[in-house]
């Protein structure tokens, strides 16, 4: 498999890339992202490709959104 890279001109838009890839996630393994990542963590959870991708999508997920929410409380 073959690593790809995507640039993103913001983080807003970097946000809205990962949450549809989570959505993806979500939808194919009927769960929801923060219960799979808490069962991942736990060890509860197998480390199939799909899974690692997963994780490290909402870790991303995590990063972005905190990102995001220091810029918003900095500007106010």
């Amino acid at each position: 498999m073959r690593k790809q890279t995507i640039e993103y001109t913001s983080p807003l838009d970097a946000l809205v890339a990962v949450t549809k890839r989570l959505s993806m996630y979500e939808n194919q393994q009927k769960m929801d992202s923060e219960e799979f990542f808490h069962q991942y963590n736990q060890g509860k959870l197998s480390d199939d490709t799909l899974f690692i991708e997963w994780a490290n999508d909402y870790r991303n997920y995590l990063g972005l959104r905190q990102e995001l929410e220091q810029r918003l409380n900095y500007a106010a």
